[in-house]
């Protein structure tokens, strides 16, 4: 199995109700951050490849069409190299409510479960600092400007370098036409999902 599909947004872009539309749109298990629930010795795999060596791509994805989230979104490069034929998907919201939404759901819980004493939501949370707080915003996602500018920065080079042909800038709000426009495939004749919202934040891991 190859991926088929890369997510190149970062986290709290709709990551989680693209997951849903993607596996509703007949693409198999699509990867998101979520799966290391299932799957703690992905974290090993993630930690390589922010490390810069070299990752086994189909045996991480074995069993999945697409990938979306974070750590997965870091390296959407390496998999644009290995999955030549995928399509990658750009998931966008407005910068402030973004970084709204991070600092209220997944940068408060990471912080929380720290000193929560649970130690599978601790190492959780120290491969999220690793991989996201450290790795993608040097430390400094509690600098709205930073941050901000950093999700910025990631859009526009995934822009600049997928060809057009293979890119959908995607958000939300735009609901099933582009997303299945793009994948060819029919349009589901019931809403767009809505998961994963600030109410309804944390999910279950």
């Amino acid at each position: 199995m190859t991926l088929r599909v890369i997510g190149a947004g970062f986290g709290r872009t709709g990551t989680m109700s693209l997951k849903a539309a993607l596996e509703r749109l007949g693409l198999g298990k699509c990867y998101h951050m979520l799966e290391l629930a299932q799957n703690p010795h992905h974290a090993e795999l993630w930690q390589r490849a922010h490390r810069g060596e070299a990752v086994a791509w189909d045996t991480l994805f074995e069993g999945y069409q697409a990938a979306v989230d974070w750590p997965s979104c870091n390296f959407w490069r390496e998999q644009l190299a290995h999955y030549p034929d995928a399509r990658v998907l750009l998931s966008l919201r407005s910068p402030d409510s973004w970084y709204d939404s991070v600092m209220e759901t997944i940068y408060a819980f990471s912080h929380a479960a720290l000193e929560s004493g649970d130690p599978r939501l601790q190492a959780h949370a120290r491969l999220a600092d690793e991989l996201i707080w450290q790795g993608v915003f040097d430390g400094r996602i509690g600098d709205r400007a930073h941050a901000i500018d950093t999700f910025e920065r990631h859009n526009q080079a995934v822009i600049d370098a997928v060809p057009a042909a293979r890119l959908l800038v995607f958000e939300a709000r735009d609901g099933w036409a582009p997303l299945c426009r793009f994948l060819d495939v029919a349009v589901p004749d019931e809403p767009y999902p809505r998961v994963n919202t600030r109410d309804q934040f944390p999910p279950t891991l």
